[in-house]
């Protein structure tokens, strides 16, 4: 609906020559009785016949949504998400709404029944296992690891997100396996659904028994055909019948990669129900529906696994052909036939955005802590490799990434725990952090070279190396979650007038008036939304590039303007994105099938909201030294990624009016060109200051160990080996300088504590290595194929060996 534009002029001319009759039918294309065309105005001046008329045209262009997509939308919350699409988000809203805390009693759960729990574990024993001792998994039962979210009242511990998130971090830092084997059922694992969504009776058998550990839960939902597009349930499916009497489903199924399937004695299945001869009644509905399956129900196959890459983690195959499931089996009953849709988006949330993170954020702390001090210990050249740029520049990249994900973690543990399930979040954080992640740990190894891909107990990074990986692909893989989920749910669900347009479209011919009436309304709206963010987006811009161009380089060291200044650049780059978000909808139904501009924008608004919680992270911890400079530099990226996405999709814009678009966003987002576009990287001397923390003692430092595990005084750990040994190390090094600057020999406790470091520093840079690497190897008279051969060609010449005479 464009308004009618006329000037004073043309108007009073208009009026002057013609009726309004003649100007309306004019504007309809169409000669009427004028007596029809007595029509009410809008406020904007538009004619409600035109209204109809533009309303029909979008309804043409707008593809229906299916009853899945429906129900998506309505799943889930919405919050500082749509602040974030309405252009004008509140850092003071996000520090005074949300505030992750542990209570005394996680605290304490942290302190001795995590660490026992690392202690039962070998990491590298386990990888090479593939499961672990009977002991650690009496251990996870008895103590509850698989029902951290189970409220106290069925015997589980009712910890709050934000503990289960850090227990999780914990146990990443020191063996992958235990974080995905206990991050399933505190997450996607049936216990939730049942505490929302079960019966009575559902609850009074399962709880107990999944608190006490009696039953360990799995989650059954992605099949051959059904991977990141898991609701699709595609060969997952069953059939109302009744027998005998009873009510309930014939189903077949074919599910893989459900992780603790293996060992699982309760399953959450997810089938598509279809009820053709209408048994239901009225109780329930078609479509995605959850079953609850115990280990030996009849023909349900649980057993076989897949092996992730190295991990050892318990993952494999759920099937079962013409299987007999009671309507008392329905998760929630008959009733809650139709709902899993309702049931799994509202739990994604968490296991997306809460367990997935929790993992990058262990591996973030863990890199930070045993990599920054092996920098420092690690010599070449007779110099800590810390001292190396290149060492250097991978070290601030990885102390800026851990802490945009630590930051994150924590904002979203806080939201969650403020009983919302924002999706769209949820997606931005499995996708970035699970990425930032990765490449954290590549950095890592890197950094440690030949001792981080020797596999043994002194190998800290390798196993996490090959886990995340795993991460990226699971809960819907990362391309997917990049380049369509994450704009293509936030357009609709959280733009602050999209949904209730949309929703218009979709009316019934019936209720065409009304539709109308909402569609005029949103539109303007909308119209209204866009054209403020060009304002803001021109203004704030000319504004950031001033307040860039005249900033001093080491003004992040006063805290009040590291975040006044940060906050701005946010605030001109939420509008930026919201107007770029408003010149999507020319595209029309076409934006779904838009999946590089759908990247790019997820790109963006990705760095927009980690930017948020790194401020938000920085104003909750402010007084840690150090914590400024990380800041900064992690802030500098996040502005510099989201202006580089947003100029790549204005120079990229698709469709009819792809190139229009582009000039509209272009002129609002960047109106002086390449002069507004002020944001760069981190600069040497910021990266220096950066690693120089990360790889000496500091409490910047101090705050990346927080909830690392360090084993006991005694026992061989690797990262506890390294952290305690660099300060020694670092004292050594700097006697060391003084000695050289003052040319003379060390004293007798200046030369202990050079040897100290010494010893320190050998012992600390070995790797394993075996006599014998396999069984086989193991067996007597064997000798490796490879000299077997040798020594028959040796056989057949007559010298030897060199010292036989020629």
């Amino acid at each position: 609906m464009i308004p009618v534009m006329l000037s004073k002029k043309s108007t009073s001319r208009a009026v002057r020559g013609c009726s309004v009759s003649v100007i309306q039918s004019r504007i309809l294309g169409k000669s009427r009785p004028e007596h029809l065309l007595q029509q009410k105005r809008t406020i904007l001046g538009l004619i409600p016949a035109v209204d109809k008329r533009l309303y029909r045209m979008a309804k043409g262009v707008m593809p229906a949504i299916s009853k899945t997509e429906q129900i998506a939308l309505g799943c889930g919350t919405i919050g500082f998400d749509r602040d974030i699409f309405g252009g004008s988000p509140s850092l003071q809203k996000l520090v005074d709404t949300y505030d992750p805390k542990l209570s005394k009693e996680e605290q304490e759960f942290m302190d001795n029944q995590v660490n026992e729990l690392c202690a039962l574990l070998n990491d590298h024993e386990v990888s090479l296992k593939k499961d672990f001792s009977k002991e650690a998994w009496d251990y996870m039962r008895d103590e509850r690891f698989f029902a951290m979210k189970i409220p106290k009242e069925w015997g589980g511990l009712e910890f709050s997100t934000h503990a289960v998130s850090q227990i999780l971090a914990k146990l990443a830092t020191h063996c992958f396996d235990a974080n995905a084997t206990v991050a399933v059922p505190n997450s996607l694992g049936p216990g939730e659904l049942l505490v929302r969504y079960g019966t009575q009776d559902q609850k009074e058998y399962f709880l107990p028994r999944l608190a006490d550990g009696t039953l360990i839960p799995c989650f059954g939902l992605t099949g051959p055909h059904s991977g990141s597009d898991a609701t699709s349930l595609i060969g997952s499916d069953c059939v109302v019948q009744e027998r005998n009497g009873e009510l309930g489903v014939v189903a077949s199924f074919k599910k893989r990669y459900i992780t603790l399937a293996p060992v699982a004695g309760v399953i959450g299945l997810g089938l598509n129900l279809s009820d053709p001869d209408g048994l239901l009644k009225g109780s329930g509905e078609e479509g995605f529906t959850v079953a609850l399956l115990e280990r030996d129900h009849e023909g349900l196959r649980m057993g076989p696994r897949h092996m992730p890459l190295n991990a050892a983690f318990m993952n494999g195959t759920v099937e079962g052909e013409d299987v007999w499931i009671p309507m008392t089996n329905i998760l929630g009953g008959q009733e809650r036939c139709g709902y899993g849709w309702h049931m799994f988006v509202e739990c994604l949330a968490e296991g997306r955005g809460v367990s997935l993170p929790a993992g990058s954020a262990g591996a973030a702390r863990g890199v930070a802590t045993g990599v920054g001090a092996y920098s420092r210990i690690r010599k070449q050249f007779r110099v800590p490799i810390a001292e190396f740029g290149g060492i250097q520049e991978a070290l601030s990249l990885s102390a800026s990434d851990g802490l945009m994900t630590i930051a994150g973690t924590d904002l979203m543990n806080a939201i969650v725990d403020n009983h919302e399930a924002p999706m769209v979040i949820s997606s931005i954080m499995k996708q970035n952090c699970t990425e930032r992640g990765r490449r954290i740990v590549e950095r890592g190894m890197d950094i440690a070279a030949g001792s981080a891909i020797c596999r043994g107990d002194k190998n800290y990074l390798g196993n996490a190396y090959m886990s995340l990986p795993i991460a990226i692909t699971v809960e819907g893989a990362n391309i997917m979650t990049r380049s369509f989920q994450i704009i293509g749910q936030g357009l609709t669900r959280c733009h602050p007038h999209m949904l209730e347009l949309i929703n218009s479209l979709q009316m019934p011919k019936a209720q065409e008036d009304e539709a109308v009436k909402t569609f005029t309304k949103q539109f303007y709206k909308v119209t209204g939304h866009g054209l403020s963010n060009f304002g803001y987006s021109i203004t704030r811009g000319l504004g950031a590039t001033v307040s860039t161009a005249t900033r001093s380089k080491t003004a992040y060291k006063n805290g009040d303007k590291l975040l006044d200044y940060h906050e701005k650049q946010l605030l001109r780059l939420c509008a930026n994105f919201a107007l770029t978000a408003d010149l999507c909808f020319t595209l029309g139904g076409r934006l779904k099938f838009e999946e590089l501009l759908m990247g790019r924008l997820a790109d963006a608004l990705g760095a927009i909201f980690l930017g948020y919680s790194t401020l938000h992270y920085y104003t909750r911890r402010r007084g840690i030294a150090g914590l400024e400079a990380v800041t900064e530099h992690a802030m500098l990226r996040l502005e510099k990624e989201a202006q580089d996405a947003l100029l790549e999709a204005s120079d990229n814009f698709p469709g009819l009016l792809g190139g229009v678009a582009s000039g509209v966003m272009k002129l609002g987002c960047f109106p002086l060109g390449n002069i507004t576009r002020p944001y760069k990287e981190p600069g040497d001397v910021l990266t220096k200051e950066v690693a120089r923390m990360i790889t000496t003692p500091s409490e910047l430092r101090d705050m990346f160990s927080e909830g690392v595990y360090f084993a006991p005084e005694g026992q061989m750990h690797q990262v506890t080996d390294l952290d305690r040994a660099l300060p020694i190390c670092y004292e050594a090094d700097k006697i060391a300088s003084v000695l050289r600057r003052e040319k003379r020999q060390p004293t007798t406790e200046e030369a202990n504590k050079i040897a100290e470091a010494d010893a320190l520093r050998d012992a600390l840079i070995q790797v394993d290595v075996y006599d014998n690497l396999t069984d086989v190897e193991s067996e007597t008279d064997y000798t490796r194929p490879a000299l077997v051969g040798t020594e028959e060609r040796l056989a057949a010449l007559s010298r030897k060996t060199f010292s036989d005479a020629a």
